[in-house]
């Protein structure tokens, strides 16, 4: 490859890089829904009947600031295969949490939302243990993923001129944390809460829909066929094999014979030593120089070059 070659950048140049950079006040939150237990948990606690429909309509307009996301690679390091040269492979995509900050309107709506949202996530022993935040002894029971999680937040990126546009879809997205929101007595100021999300995942420009698993049940274990289907399969497999193989005999269990042949008789053989006993058909145990392994009263010499 060639060295790069230095040259002066002329005037028309450089308007034309630099008059075409991307601004910042040009973007898009979208939140098309919330999954339906959410919802209901808001209306009941909270007092809002359609979350879903305020923070669809409303949720992306009323957001202020925001940041597209970013990503970085977790590397392991190699040494040894280039001497003195240390390398680095990925191993693992990390994704770090996003931040938006949202206006809250007088009526408090987006701001009970995520509050419902965040309390629907920790508020398990409520509905399902009939706990009340009253009681002396309430605890949190956290719910299952699948129910607070959500696939369907975006964050667009565009221009002025509406040319070019990124699309970010946030899998698996849902409120981490509210930051605490500051009031004081003097100059009125907009009420803003900042919320950090955390997701699995994001994509790019994503083509199509999600595609939901045919099941939330762990797949990585097999469930055992039933009576029927396993009769239904060995019907299936008598069918296609031939009758003559059908009929092939079966050998009942006999005693263990010997390899030398039918009709020898099995002698058990010491794995360590080889040593086969009495009546050996095999012969005597002999090192490679011809001399026996074992002595006349049975003990083993320790090596070929031991006296007899």
């Amino acid at each position: 490859m060639a060295r790069p070659y230095v040259r002066s950048i002329q005037p028309y140049e450089a308007k034309e890089v630099f008059g075409n950079l991307a601004q910042t006040n040009h973007y898009q939150v979208s939140f098309s829904g919330l999954n339906s237990s959410i919802v209901q948990h808001i209306r009941t606690k909270f007092g809002i009947l359609r979350a879903d429909d305020f923070m669809s309509r409303k949720g992306g307009i009323l957001c202020s600031d925001a940041s597209l996301p970013s990503s970085s690679l977790a590397t392991g390091e190699v040494k040894g295969d280039f001497m003195g040269i240390p390398q680095e492979f990925a191993h693992t995509r990390l994704y770090t949490d996003i931040d938006f900050t949202f206006y809250i309107d007088k009526d408090y709506t987006n701001l009970r939302i995520f509050e419902g949202w965040m309390d629907y996530i920790s508020g398990g022993s409520e509905s399902l243990d009939g706990m009340n935040e009253l009681d002396d002894n309430y605890y949190r029971r956290m719910r299952y993923p699948d129910t607070y999680k959500v696939q369907n937040m975006f964050i667009s990126k565009f221009e002025k001129d509406y040319g070019q546009q990124l699309d970010y879809q946030f899998i698996n997205a849902f409120p981490k944390l509210m930051t605490a929101i500051p009031v004081s007595y003097g100059n009125a100021d907009i009420l803003k809460v900042s919320v950090t999300f955390n997701y699995d995942r994001y994509i790019v420009n994503p083509k199509g829909r999600i595609r939901q698993n045919i099941s939330t049940e762990f797949n990585d274990l097999r469930k055992a066929p039933s009576a029927e289907l396993v009769q239904r399969g060995q019907e299936t497999n008598n069918q296609s094999i031939p009758q003559q193989v059908q009929q092939i005999p079966t050998i009942p269990y006999s005693e263990p014979a010997n390899t030398a042949g039918p009709g020898t008789r099995f002698l058990p053989t010491d794995s360590a030593t080889g040593y086969r006993g009495e009546g050996n058909p095999d012969g005597q145990l002999l090192y490679p120089n011809g001399t026996p392994v074992y002595l006349p009263d049975g003990t083993i010499r320790n090596s070929q070059w031991d006296p007899l």
